[in-house]
């Protein structure tokens, strides 16, 4: 049944007879500051009265409630010429209570407003926070009258002027771009050239040793776990835990409030232009699909005491409940009109007033359902596709959500690109030696066409990883059988269990130097296929030197030395990786062959005898039907032909020819003696990079590394490929000199490669 509603018990605070009450305007929905007051607009569909409530600088004391004088197409505003910059303030909304009808309105219940650009301030847990009387026998359909003020954060009235600037930012083409996820708080906790009071927050990702590592590193773009405001669970926080990722927000303008230190918002917008200086992208991942507010026994905070039945998808049958297709406990409704306006809102802020140049949606198929189905013309993709600031910006969707039908990798429309889980479950198959992978390995390393070749697509509309900041660490995955997230206090059961890893023989931490070997072979690996992948390679923080949660792989509560990178524990083996990991970055981008910006079409290149790729098997022929069925077949060569880059031009309508590269690929437990497709004459093979060294060319005595030694002693035309390794080949002028190094170090200390031959 549904209950009706009490009479509203908080009272009037006095003072609002002080603060001036003009009309004001319902275009610019939140507060908006013009120079001599504030206009404050909130928008509700269903509601009776809005009150705006205005608190002391500590945010504890309420000095006012004044009534929103005016209400104009659902949406209630008001102006006042007396309130500043600073200003701390929420709102109370008057309606029905009938949750039978979809309708959770309670004025006892201060809430955030859904456009404020700050937040002051936490959730303070308390059972006042719910609209309900928590343990009454009726549940949600009770009526709390308790004051949820003082648990709660206050909205923020900001200054959004900034001085950017003068030059503008120019990002890099899609087909040259490198991810790298990261988080805000975990990056730089432990991170020993940060000073303590900045760790943790936007200003400590400024500061010069972070800038500097990343150039160095020579990712173009950095992609942050979420950093709107959001809330750290009732339940996570009863087990002495916190949301450390972040994917529960409550303020879609706001960023979240222990990110930032004494700047303020400008320590966001600092921290995006130092990145810019640096020639650095910012990507920020968001969260749309859902609400902190949760299922309908959550918390009221914003939202639901705002308008329940506009913003959420409800059951149609049952609009006392959720439809979740998150696994969230709820879902936006991004059919509802000024919804659809909030996100959109919200993605241009942060794309004008923030200067951000990308977005990765969480589960995204969510914003894209209609009428519970996933539609490729629904009203969001839709609007982002029209908007001409956001079509331009980098759009990445996690492409499922839990619902049915959610699975829809490569369903995206043309101009998002995706997180391809494809990629990273077939690269792992093919390092662990699974049978029957090769077909499906080349597709991945040739940018997916079978997924994403329609409509125009591009090979950069796959978003490569192989590990997330979900899942195992690349450490882990060659370290571990089976995850271990006892720590974050759910038995074990939360987390993936089918992670297609292999620990090598010993689960976790060894000393045997036989196991060790393999497993640093193994990251190797997976480092150089992930960046010779066409497509967009993704990496996760940490993976370039080893970093490991200790098998545990949904870390997501572990706001700790777990999760939080350990700068000063990077061992030799660690900078060995580090340095492997910058030169095989350098080399891609140098290089167009491994980022190309259109799919290999496996045809003869006009005005050559060259195929822009060939595969090749272990005796130097081109893969033959039978081969690629054959399940046993482990062992792989890729010619990447230079000439291809005739049929790539340039703005200018340039050609881009480049080297031609040869690549192989064991997965298999056995060694291999592979033959080279032969070179004119005055030509060689060069050794680029090599996943069989354990770190410099040479050794601290110059001599050779056993794999090195069977190198040279290979027959002229073939080259030994260890098991489990991968081999990188250039083709050059047999009177060139041998490189001094993609990374860096003296001359002959190249950290990929062993001598040409």
């Amino acid at each position: 049944m549904t209950t009706p509603a009490p009479p509203f018990i908080a009272r009037p605070t006095q003072g609002s007879s002080r603060f001036r009450v003009w009309p004001g305007t319902p275009h610019n929905l939140g507060a908006t500051w013009d120079g001599s007051g504030t206009n404050f607009a909130l928008f509700s569909a269903h509601a009776t009265a809005v009150e705006l409530c205005l608190f002391d600088d500590t945010g504890a004391q309420e000095i006012a409630r004044i009534p929103l004088p005016e209400h104009t197409h659902e949406v209630w505003h008001g102006y006042l010429p007396d309130v500043r910059i600073g200003q701390l303030y929420g709102f109370r909304v008057h309606g029905p209570y009938a949750p039978d009808a979809g309708h959770r309105f309670n004025p006892n219940k201060l809430l955030l407003d859904p456009y404020a650009k700050a937040l002051a301030g936490h959730v303070t847990w308390h059972d006042a926070l719910f609209g309900y009387v928590v343990g009454d026998p009726d549940g949600d359909l009770s009526f709390s009258t308790a004051d949820s003020a003082p648990y709660m954060p206050k909205c923020q009235v900001v200054d959004t002027a900034f001085t950017w600037s003068a030059e503008p930012f120019q990002g890099r083409p899609w087909h040259d771009t490198i991810i790298y996820e990261m988080h805000v708080r975990g990056f730089t906790m432990r991170h020993p050239e940060v000073p303590v009071p900045l760790r943790g927050t936007f200003a400590g990702l400024a500061e010069a040793p972070v800038v500097e590592y990343l150039k160095d590193l020579g990712v173009t773009a950095v992609e942050l776990l979420p950093v709107h405001a959001f809330l750290h669970d009732r339940h996570l926080i009863d087990r002495g835990v916190r949301n450390y990722w972040g994917y529960n927000t409550i303020s879609f303008f706001a960023l979240h409030p222990e990110y930032l230190g004494k700047g303020g918002v400008n320590e966001f917008k600092i921290f995006v232009q130092v990145m810019h200086d640096a020639g650095i992208e910012v990507i920020l991942d968001v969260v749309y699909n859902h609400t902190a507010e949760g299922n309908h026994l959550g918390p009221t905070l914003s939202f639901r005491g705002i308008d329940n039945a506009s913003y959420y998808h409800l059951m149609g049958d049952a609009p006392r409940y959720y439809n979740d297709f998150t696994g969230t406990g709820n879902a936006l409704e991004l059919r509802h009109r000024n919804v659809l306006r909030m996100v959109t809102d919200s993605l241009r802020y942060w794309a004008e007033d923030m200067k951000v140049d990308g977005f990765r949606f969480d589960l995204a198929t969510t914003l894209a359902r209609v009428n519970g189905a996933y539609d490729q013309h629904a009203g969001f993709l839709d609007a982002v596709a029209q908007d001409p600031v956001l079509s331009r910006k980098k759009l990445i969707a996690e492409p499922w959500d839990t619902g049915m039908g959610g699975y829809q990798v490569g369903g995206f429309p043309p101009g998002w690109a995706e997180w391809n889980d494809k990629y990273r479950d077939t690269v792992r198959k093919f390092w662990k030696g699974d049978n029957g992978v090769l077909p499906e390995f080349t597709s991945r390393l040739s940018g997916s066409a079978d997924v994403y070749n329609h409509h125009g697509r591009k090979p950069w509309a796959s978003v490569n990883f192989i590990t997330a900041h979900d899942g195992f660490t690349l450490n882990d995955l060659v370290s571990y059988n089976d995850k271990h997230n006892e720590a974050n206090g759910e038995d074990n059961r939360d987390g993936h269990s089918d992670n297609l890893s292999w620990n090598h023989g010993v689960e976790g931490a060894t000393n045997d130097p036989g196991i060790l070997a393999l497993r640093r072979r193994q990251r190797r690996n997976f480092l150089l296929t992930l960046l010779i992948s066409q497509g967009v390679p993704m990496l996760v923080a940490g993976d370039e030197f080893g970093r490991s949660q200790k098998g545990n792989n949904n870390a997501y509560c572990q706001d700790n030395d777990l999760s939080w990178i350990d700068w000063p524990g990077i061992d030799a083996a660690g900078r060995d990786l580090l340095a492997f990991t910058r030169a095989l970055i350098r080399l891609r981008r140098e290089h167009l062959v491994f980022h190309r910006s259109r799919f290999f079409q496996g045809d003869v290149i006009p005005g050559t005898t060259d195929k822009d790729v060939t595969w090749l098997r272990p005796d130097g022929r081109e893969m033959t039907e039978e081969d690629w069925h054959n399940p046993a077949a482990k062992t792989l060569g890729m010619l990447l032909s230079g000439e291809a880059g005739l049929t790539h031009l340039t703005e200018s309508g340039e050609p881009e020819p480049d080297q031609t590269f040869l690549v192989w690929l064991n997965g298999s437990h056995l060694d291999m003696t592979c033959r080279n497709p032969p070179l004119p004459a005055g030509q060689r093979w060069h050794v680029e990079a090599d996943t069989l060294a354990a770190g410099p060319r040479h050794n601290a005595a110059g001599a050779r590394t056993v794999g090195q030694k069977k190198a040279a002693a290979s027959k002229k035309g073939r080259v030994f490929v260890a098991a489990r390794s991968a081999l990188i080949l250039s083709r050059q002028d047999a009177s060139s000199k041998d490189r001094d190094g993609l990374g860096h170090g003296q001359p002959g200390s190249n950290p990929l490669a062993r001598p040409a031959f």
